[in-house]
């Protein structure tokens, strides 16, 4: 018996033998010994079946594991030191949370009565394919490519067996077996069922049992010694079905890799507090990569990750990285103004709003100009485009609600992109566009603006929405509108000139668009204001063009808005870069060389 090979039940010895002399060896030939029973795996659609016990090496096993494709589901089945094995890479491996269940068919005694109202038979056709892969996409299972089945599939190892509906025809439960012996050249002379699955609408009982009965058959005709499966843990009705049959429990482990398929089963049970956008998605991250959270204040966006030595507090996407000087600065956006046009940024003009004298001889020089509290985050207090001296004096008050200093800036016309800088990377950027309506002829614009806000709202877990405010009839007004009037059918209609998301505005990703000076500009915002993780806005002509104006940088910029770039997956890889597994630690080593 090879070293990392399984315990045989009692009379296999004698089985092995009589597979031997079909072979026409002597018995003193081991046949574990031979190439052809090394590192065996076989291909079954949804993955790949890996033999851990045909595998001297586990640097061997592991490789095999990695080669896994990302539609995928591997599964090393028999894995001796299952410890070893996830400490070669703890990144990538994680010990499946399933028991291995074994019936002895040298015991095994076949029903004595068969079910009505279904047939159990082999799969043999294209509609069968197709019927297995709805009834796998309902129980949450890994589809097999129907073409698997006919130019892959080696029914001589492979068994794929179908319940069907006597009366309708209807495909109702699938089951797969596999035969070790032809599989691993008879290193491992057992059997093994797998993708047992029953339709939620099946009409008749012991579907299920039907299809593991008729599988331990065929496998009892072959000559195998047993049939064993995987199940997991807390799935108590088939664990209740297999002990019924007289399937017994046994030591053997499997082992997967932390693939998104396999996401539910290594990032362990769901964080039950209510977290917003912004901070569930930095844990799930690193949930996903075995990073333990803590949540301090669910409402607040607070929680604590520790993986290894580390140990880091965040709110959202703010760490214990970014300095408290650095988050005074950005705090201050007329220091933070001061600072990147030291380094170089492009910047508008600006000034303290002081006497109306001084900020009339601005908006002479200027034309329109953006009132804005020094102070402040999620664009309140903001008044954008004002064009006379009563409304920028009015606006002042206003923003001195929020922050005792106010600044009126010139206003710079364009488009609104966020740059999302990690580590000094922009890994995401986006065109974000003020809140607007559109008309359909009976609704007045004050209705249309609620139902807006309502789906905005729903949109983004309540992070979202449009209030009323003197910046909304602003806009309205100089759009020629009011609140009661009712906004013709097909037209739209901006209600703020502000295009932050809190106050109603949507997102558009133009991250691979982005023009080189863009992207240099806000890296070198950041190493300005010295912050690792930051949000840079800038109003520019077109994303696609070098011309820009730098307006501000957010320190908890909200990684939730820029999906599907990986903000959250290069935030968590700043603050644990020992979470990365190591081929793509190695690969960006070797990039920055």
């Amino acid at each position: 018996m090879a070293e990392n090979e399984p315990s045989r039940p009692k009379g296999a010895f004698d089985h092995r033998l009589k597979r031997m002399r079909q072979h026409g060896l002597k018995p003193e030939y081991r046949l574990d010994e031979t190439e052809a029973q090394k590192n065996r795996f076989i291909d079954c659609g949804w993955g790949r079946l890996v033999f851990a016990n045909t595998y001297g090496e586990t640097e061997k096993l592991v490789e095999v594991l990695r080669n896994e494709r990302p539609d995928r589901r591997d599964i090393a089945f028999y894995v001796r030191d299952p410890h070893v094995l996830v400490g070669s890479a703890p990144q990538e491996l994680f010990l499946d949370p399933s028991h291995t269940f074994r019936l002895d068919l040298a015991t095994y005694r076949p029903a004595r009565n068969r079910r009505k109202g279904f047939t159990v038979r082999r799969l043999s056709s294209r509609s069968d394919a197709e019927a297995i892969n709805e009834l796998y996409l309902t129980r949450g299972m890994v589809p097999v490519p129907p073409e698997f089945f006919w130019s892959q599939l080696d029914p001589r190892t492979i068994t794929v067996l179908v319940a069907e509906e006597d009366e309708t025809g209807v495909i109702v439960g699938t089951a797969m077996g596999v035969d070790h012996s032809r599989a691993t050249n008879d290193a491992d002379l057992g059997s093994s069922l797998w993708c047992l699955a029953v339709s939620p609408q099946a009409r008749f009982p012991g579907i299920g049992e039907a299809l593991v009965r008729r599988m331990a058959e065929v496998f009892k005709g072959k000559g195998a010694p047993h049939m064993d499966l995987s199940v997991l843990h807390d799935n108590e009705l088939a664990i209740g079905l297999y002990d019924k049959l007289g399937f017994e429990r046994v030591p053997y482990f499997t082992i997967k890799r932390k693939n998104t398929i396999n996401e539910a089963l290594f990032a362990g049970p769901a964080v039950e507090d209510k977290l917003n956008p912004y901070a569930t998605i930095v844990v799930n991250e690193a949930r996903r990569r075995g990073i333990q959270a803590e949540i301090i204040d669910a409402e607040g966006g607070f929680f604590r990750l520790s993986y290894g030595g580390r140990s880091v507090a965040c709110r959202e996407s703010l760490s214990e990285f970014t300095s408290a000087v650095a988050m005074s600065i950005c705090d201050d956006k007329a220091t933070t103004r001061r600072i990147v046009e030291r380094a170089g940024v492009n910047v508008p003009d600006q000034i303290l709003a002081g006497s109306a004298d001084e900020i009339a001889a601005f908006l002479e020089q200027h034309g329109s100009v953006v009132v804005k509290p020094a102070r402040g985050e999620q664009g309140k207090g903001i008044a954008i485009g004002l064009t006379t001296t009563e409304d920028v004096m009015a606006a002042v008050e206003v923003a001195r609600t929020y922050s005792n200093d106010v600044l009126v800036e010139e206003f710079v016309t364009g488009q609104d992109l966020r740059l999302v800088v990690i580590d000094y990377k922009v890994v995401a950027t986006a065109l974000r566009k003020p809140a607007e309506v559109t008309g359909n002829g009976k609704a007045t614009i004050g209705e249309l603006i609620e139902i807006q806000s309502r789906r905005r709202s729903a949109a983004t877990g309540g992070e979202s929405r449009i209030e009323v405010d003197d910046e909304v009839l602003r806009c309205l007004t100089a759009n020629g509108f009011q609140l009661e009037d009712i906004l013709p059918e097909g037209k739209t209609l901006p209600v703020r000139r502000t295009a932050n998301l809190h106050t109603g505005g949507t997102i558009h990703d133009v991250t691979g668009e982005t023009h080189h000076t863009l992207i240099e500009a806000a890296i070198k915002a950041a190493r300005a204001i010295e912050i690792p993780v930051t949000g840079i806005d800038l109003m520019v002509k077109d994303p696609r063009q070098p011309e820009y104006r730098f307006i501000e940088a957010n320190e908890r910029p909200g990684l939730a808005n820029h999906e599907p770039q990986p903000t959250a997956e290069r935030f968590v890889d700043f603050l644990f870069p020992l979470s990365v597994p190591q081929p793509v630690r190695t690969t960006l080593n070797r990039a920055g060389t």
